[in-house]
């Protein structure tokens, strides 16, 4: 049986020391909820355990320049119960909520599901419609990357040895704005989504539509941002006309795959139903902003 080191460090600087000592075989411990089923299952063979979660600045929320900051081990739970964060980005909080079950909420983290690589991880495609950043400590100091360039296929991240991410960056919620996050999955609770899909837009005085961003999970090898989405509604006054664009853009930027939960062909159906109504969600609540 190979023997495996576990550490705790409490600094970021102590972190990278230590990953950067386990090299390629070491491993991330942020909330645990992926990885312990790995190790269980032989998944995973790590030689370095690194608990991250003793560390100050990744358990933090705190408001920055107009947005919010969001530790990359804060727990699902902490991150829901946070009332200015669920009100200004309902979307990324609805996506994060989907993730498990109650227990599995007060452990499960965005970077945690971020880093798992999971195309149909539901916290990313919210995160990424949100024009969240991370920022990203290693053994050569801290960067700064979008959310959208972490995950590069299923279970691999853009992340070099010895890198972890520190925390996000939601950024502030412009007037007339608003969010949302929808999935489907084949039963009512805690299974993997089939399609998800993040839209965030904002408009202006009257009501035209000046910024958005769509995002979609499970279709793809990894999670999408779709620029077409975007162009199909910016201008507009969100109407049947341009939402229709965004449902045909959704669809056509779909390159899924045939499994249990669902075909080829059902899968980019859904994902330009899921678009449509997130997209109405947002508008509903961009209206009330």
């Amino acid at each position: 049986m190979t023997q495996i080191q576990f550490s705790a460090p409490t600094s970021v600087d102590d972190a990278v020391r230590q990953l950067t000592d386990g090299g390629s075989a070491a491993k991330i411990l942020a909330g645990g909820t992926d990885l312990l089923v790995q190790l269980r299952a032989g998944y995973a063979r790590p030689t370095t355990i690194v608990d991250i979660k003793r560390i100050p600045e990744l358990r933090q929320i705190k408001a920055e320049n107009g947005g919010f900051r969001v530790g990359a081990a804060v727990a699902g739970a902490e991150l829901s119960e946070h009332a200015e964060v669920k009100n200004s980005w309902p979307g990324v909080v609805e996506g994060l909520d989907l993730i498990g079950s109650t227990q599995i909420q007060g452990r499960a983290s965005l970077g945690g599901n971020l880093c798992n690589a999971s195309p149909a991880a539901d916290s990313v495609p919210a995160m990424i419609a949100a024009a969240a950043t991370c920022t990203i400590a290693g053994p050569g100091g801290q960067r700064e990357a979008n959310v959208e360039d972490i995950v590069t296929a299923p279970g691999q991240t853009s992340l070099g040895e010895g890198e972890f991410i520190v925390s996000f960056f939601l950024p502030a919620r412009p007037p007339h704005s608003g969010d949302a996050y929808l999935r489907f999955i084949p039963r009512t609770e805690m299974d993997i989504a089939v399609v998800g899909a993040g839209v965030s837009l904002s408009l202006d005085d009257g009501g035209k539509c000046v910024a958005a961003r769509l995002a979609l999970g499970a279709v793809a090898p990894r999670p999408l941002l779709v620029e077409d989405g975007a162009k199909a509604l910016i201008g507009t006054m969100v109407d049947d006309a341009a939402l229709a664009k965004l449902s045909a853009a959704a669809s056509a930027a779909c390159n899924p795959i045939d499994d249990k939960r669902g075909t080829i062909e059902y899968r980019t159906k859904v994902a330009g139903v899921l678009a449509r109504r997130a997209a109405e969600i947002a508008l509903t609540r961009a209206r009330a902003n």
